[in-house]
């Protein structure tokens, strides 16, 4: 049964954040926001948005990070690398200037892995891939926090663990990149894919906004995808029951 309310997939971009949306009925739309207080703006209040972003964060982190990360991670293969873990919430929020020099922003994740390692058992420090994401972790903590309502809106998940839900449970063969470049192979693989679930060839293959690259948009649709599940009552979270982290927060990966 179609969704009766909007659907949004959000995926962090190098411009902010790229948003598919889909309104009852019609074809799919693809926009980048500077914010994501912006991309909430955009949309209807009783919107359904899964983003791939980590949501609720530890005050001490285990082995494995969260929890979520952990459960999904054997579910992937090959896949599975591109679960980071998330540290603490002290380390997420160890650094919060805006770095003007590569100097400042490895000084930066010097002291967030310093924080991570005093919060964590086994001690462990952040990678260079988790810290990039940093920022975009507390906008949506921030407004999660402030803004309890939201909680019920807006859902992590995560795109390898969506195509492997929607593909049957089985992982993704081919990787999206290799290397920091784009593999069309696997790009080839997920856009088949979500072809099968309903979206337009011609929609894919145009050319992302500007401000996002080609895998953000896909990782994008297939949230939309997971939004949709979520709506309808199918997606299912990871943990089932979520956690809760120390705020009220649910913390859960969900496809």
């Amino acid at each position: 049964m179609p969704a009766k309310v909007v659907l949004v997939g959000a995926d962090g971009c190098k411009d902010g954040w790229i948003a598919v949306r889909r309104e009852p009925g019609m074809a799919p739309s693809v926009n980048v926001f500077a914010s994501f207080s912006a991309l909430l703006k955009a949309v209807p209040d009783d919107a359904v948005v899964a983003v791939d972003m980590p949501i609720g964060l530890p005050e001490f982190s285990g082995k494995g990070g969260r929890g979520p990360e952990a459960l999904v991670r054997p579910l992937l293969g090959p896949r599975q690398s591109s679960v980071f873990s998330i540290p603490s919430r002290s380390a997420l929020y160890a650094d919060t200037s805006d770095f003007t020099t590569v100097e400042a922003w490895y000084a930066a994740h010097r002291r967030a892995s310093e924080v991570a390692r005093a919060t964590s058992d086994p001690p462990r420090g952040v990678s260079i891939q988790a810290f990039g994401i940093f920022s975009k972790i507390r906008e949506i903590d921030t407004l999660l926090i402030a803004r309890p309502d939201l909680r019920g809106r807006i859902f992590e998940s995560h795109p390898e663990v969506a195509f492997r839900r929607l593909n049957g449970g089985e992982a993704m063969q081919l990787p999206k990149k290799i290397k920091g470049s784009v593999n069309p192979a696997g790009m080839a693989e997920r856009k088949a894919l979500l072809c099968r679930h309903g979206y337009a060839m011609d929609f894919l293959d145009r050319l992302p906004p500007r401000g996002a690259a080609a895998d953000d948009f896909l990782d994008a649709a297939v949230m939309m995808l997971i939004a949709g599940r979520i709506a309808g009552g199918t997606a299912r979270p990871l943990p089932d029951p979520p956690h809760s982290d120390g705020f009220g927060i649910p913390v859960a990966i969900w496809a």
